[in-house]
């Protein structure tokens, strides 16, 4: 009985890690359209060394969810199959983009920029529009598919608040203070997406109202939403004061600062994370399917936790490593 719940709880974590690696990654890919020229090469040397490995999280979320819960994945994917084959085609231009600006003319580098930023566009709205339409129980109606639409930008903003907050502490200078503009214009459209997903997912099921609503688990969840909301007025503070330092020309402050933005957004996507997670257990799809019921044989659970406990560790350390490696700020790519 412990095994399912083992799996649970590491591919809770490994969708949660993509969420926020990737998640920073595709929103400096979304933001690659709005930069300058000569500013592109420096957002995309910043997040060069990470973006591939940030990807593995997704491979082991979707591959756990595939082996030990193999009801749930053919009820999920099956539910999702266009807008996760739209993801997929996304993810793989964004890749192909990725490698071939770099080796093209410089004259033509813009095609393959553009191709970017249209794979971390089209990524992240087909993720958004998959929150939207798993929370509402992959409900066939009007209102499902609209709010499936809502939450698209929404998670989209999120991503561009995320990789934001990160080309703010990697680069400095004109980048840096427009970075500082680029959160700020997507720190609000961030925070409506949290708050339609905390509306709609009570009342998605009235198993997750009873749940957030009855004594005394109103008073015991309530520091959640409670620090959710602090960490967005936090962002807002932080931000506001980073763009008055850039405003005048304070670089002191600037760089003092630089990593305050991104631990609040960073603090953000990991309180709404559990506050789904919390709506959502025992359920992997709400109301239709728990972790149990979906769960592979004990036996075969075991030797998928084999399996599991040689490849995280390894996928953990070249992570740290990666970053302790390139830890820093991004200087302008070139060969």
């Amino acid at each position: 009985m412990d095994l399912p719940l083992i799996f649970l709880a590491l591919m809770s974590i490994a969708m949660l890690a993509y969420v926020v690696l990737d998640g920073y990654d595709l929103g400096v890919g979304v933001l690659l359209r709005r930069a300058s020229v000569e500013h592109k090469d420096t957002m995309i040397a910043a997040i060069g060394p990470f973006w591939d490995a940030n990807e593995t999280w997704l491979v082991l979320g979707v591959g756990l969810l595939l082996v030990a819960f193999p009801i749930a994945h053919g009820v999920i994917l099956g539910a999702l199959y266009l807008p996760v084959t739209l993801m997929l085609i996304a993810l793989m231009l964004r890749g192909v983009a990725f490698e071939l600006r770099a080796k093209v003319q410089p004259e033509r580098k813009f095609v393959w920029d553009r191709a970017f930023y249209a794979g971390s566009l089209g990524a992240s709205l087909a993720q958004g529009f998959m929150l939207g339409h798993y929370i509402v129980g992959f409900e066939q109606s009007l209102i499902a598919y609209l709010f499936a639409m809502l939450i698209a930008p929404c998670l989209t903003a999120g991503y561009a608040l995320l990789g934001a907050s990160f080309l703010i502490m990697k680069t400095e200078g004109l980048l840096q203070r427009r970075a500082i503009g680029w959160a700020r214009g997507s720190l609000w459209l961030t925070a409506l997406g949290v708050l339609a997903v905390s509306i709609a997912t009570p009342l998605a099921s009235p198993s997750i109202f009873d749940k957030w609503f009855s004594m005394p688990e109103l008073i015991a969840l309530m520091p959640i939403p409670l620090m959710t909301l602090l960490l967005f007025v936090f962002a807002h503070i932080f931000l506001r004061r980073l763009a008055s330092d850039a405003a005048n020309d304070n670089d002191r402050g600037l760089q003092r600062w630089a990593w305050a933005p991104f631990v609040c957004a960073l603090g953000v996507f990991v309180f709404a994370f559990l506050g789904l997670a919390y709506s959502l257990y025992p359920y992997l799809v709400i109301d239709r399917i728990t972790y149990i019921d979906a769960a592979s044989s004990g036996e075969a659970l075991t030797i998928i936790l084999i399996g599991t406990a040689i490849t995280l560790p390894a996928i953990v350390a070249y992570t740290v490593f990666s970053y302790r490696v390139f830890w820093g700020k991004a200087r302008k790519l070139s060969y």
